[in-house]
């Protein structure tokens, strides 16, 4: 059986401070990541963007459930961290999962 390391980043999805494109910065594990909130599904990637840097908390969601980085509009799957503008880049991302204890981040 896989061991996957879980952390904690907040007691419930109501205390993540969302901008009104559903994004938020929290850190875990060392690393400044991205929650997102959409369609009621939450995700977690990298915050930073993996072509020049720019903060995805700064971007927004797009209809398809794409994160959109702010500095060059580049296109990362939520789910999968493809780069779905064919630049070929990939985002690092991770499963976010809600328990009765708070909402974990897992993979990092």
């Amino acid at each position: 059986m896989e061991n996957i390391t879980l952390h904690k980043i907040a007691e419930k999805r109501e205390d993540f401070s969302l901008c009104a494109e559903g994004l938020s910065k929290v850190e875990a594990g060392g690393k400044e990541l991205c929650v997102a909130l959409h369609k009621g599904e939450l995700y977690g990637c990298i915050a930073k963007c993996p072509h020049a840097g720019g903060d995805l908390t700064q971007g927004y969601i797009d209809a398809s459930g794409n994160i959109v980085c702010p500095l060059h509009h580049y296109k990362f799957s939520l789910k999968s961290g493809k780069n779905v503008t064919g630049e070929g880049y990939f985002l690092k991302t991770f499963g976010v999962e809600e328990m009765k204890d708070g909402v974990f981040i897992k993979g990092l």
